[in-house]
Formats: structure tokens, sequence, C-alpha cells
């Protein structure tokens, strides 16, 4: 079966940069589309940015320009670069992998199958 692991998360200070992985194993399709999801204490889990299946990039406007998301499909590895990171970004984050999600939910949710433990990141100003 799918399974995806995070990596990377840890304690900084407002300003500074983290890295986020995910590996993933079990995976048997060509292509997938992948996201990094986040979820702050007490809050809904939000879609932080995504990954299509032509390898489109996509992010939710609280992170875009600090944040950028890769995949590599001959590793099964899905990062998140975090820059320039706020307080605000404190939370649990997770990985999320599916074979088809549809252009409109492509940062919900619902519209995905397989998620990772998640890694927690705690921004501290």
């Amino acid at each position: 079966q799918v399974q995806l692991q995070e990596s990377g998360g840890g304690s900084v200070q407002t300003g500074a940069s983290l890295r986020l992985s995910c590996a993933a194993s079990g995976l048997t399709a060509p292509t997938y589309f992948w996201a990094w999801f986040r979820q702050a204490p007490g809050k809904q889990r939000e879609g932080v940015a995504y990954i299509d299946m032509n390898g489109i990039p996509g992010y939710a406007d609280s992170v875009k320009g600090r944040f950028t998301i890769s995949q590599d499909n001959a590793k099964n590895t899905l990062d998140l670069e975090m820059d320039s990171l706020k307080p605000e970004d404190t939370a649990m984050y997770y990985c999320a992998v599916d074979r088809w999600v549809a252009p409109s939910r492509l940062l919900s949710k619902y519209a995905y199958t397989y998620w990772g433990q998640g890694t927690q990141v705690t921004v501290s100003s």
C-alpha cells in the first residue's frame, strides 16, 4: 500500500528557512498529484502547495513567493522549501498524494487519499 513519511520539521525563528521532505513508497502509477497541507492547533487543515500530474506547481496565497514545492519522480519524493518563515506558519505539515485530483480541488484536504503522519514546524518571533 501507499505510505508517506515526512521529515525536516523543527523549531526556528522568524525569517529562517526549513526544507521539508516526504518519501513515498508503494506508488505504482506513472504520475500522481502531490500536495503539502498544514494544520495549526484549533484550525482546519489547509492546503499549502501542490504539484499536478504535469509537474505544474500551485500555492496558497499565504505562502506564495516564500514556499517552493518540488517533486522527484525517480525517487518518489516531495519537498517543500520554506523561506522567510513567520509565526503564522507554525503547524503540523502533512504530505498527500493521489492518482487523480480535479483541478478545482488541488488544495482541498478532501481530494487526497494518501497522507503522511506529519512533521511539526514551529516558528517563534
